[in-house]
């Protein structure tokens, strides 16, 4: 079932998605990041800041009494950027990224935003690959990787952002 996530599902959105990017949890699934960076996905404050953003929505997807996918929705002047795209490692390839994929486009369309715009780290091939399959086009346009304490790249290549962009009819 898929649903708009509130302020109470935040431990519950914190946790799933620190363990689908980051640390060996994450190693179970084929999304992990934990051969990139090191630390934190997010933080509590952080989901608290964007469920209190009246332009963010975040769906969660839940299954047996837990969350086991969301995704978070932002929606701009003239398209829908969609980022965190997280489902559960273990039920990674089940059909759940997909789900969420095909909700936020009826909610961009459903707001009458014309595209969906997402960044990917461009080493993530695999992933990128997949977003391919699923209509996303590379619009050309790349982004610098932020520069934090809360995200630690365990990697000497360069990173940045591929953005990529779906056309809704």
């Amino acid at each position: 079932m898929i649903a708009k996530a509130v302020a109470e599902d935040i431990s519950s959105l914190n946790t799933l998605i620190n363990s689908a990017y980051r640390g060996e949890f994450s190693k179970k699934g084929w999304t992990t990041e934990a051969n990139i960076l090191e630390g934190s996905r997010t933080t509590e404050e952080e989901l608290l800041e964007i469920i209190q953003d009246a332009s963010n929505t975040i769906l969660k997807f839940s299954g047996n009494g837990k969350i086991i996918g969301c995704v978070l929705l932002k929606a701009k002047a003239n398209e829908l950027y969609l980022g965190m795209l997280t489902v559960s490692p273990e039920l990674q390839n089940s059909g759940v990224g997909k789900k969420l994929l095909q909700q936020a486009e009826i909610f961009a369309s459903e707001m009458s935003l014309p595209k969906i715009v997402m960044t990917v780290i461009t080493v993530r091939e695999e992933l990128i690959a997949w977003y391919k399959r699923n209509g996303y086009v590379d619009t050309g346009a790349r982004e610098p990787f932020p520069v934090s304490d809360v995200f630690n790249p365990t990697t000497k290549e360069p990173l940045e952002f591929m953005v990529l962009e779906k056309i809704i009819s």
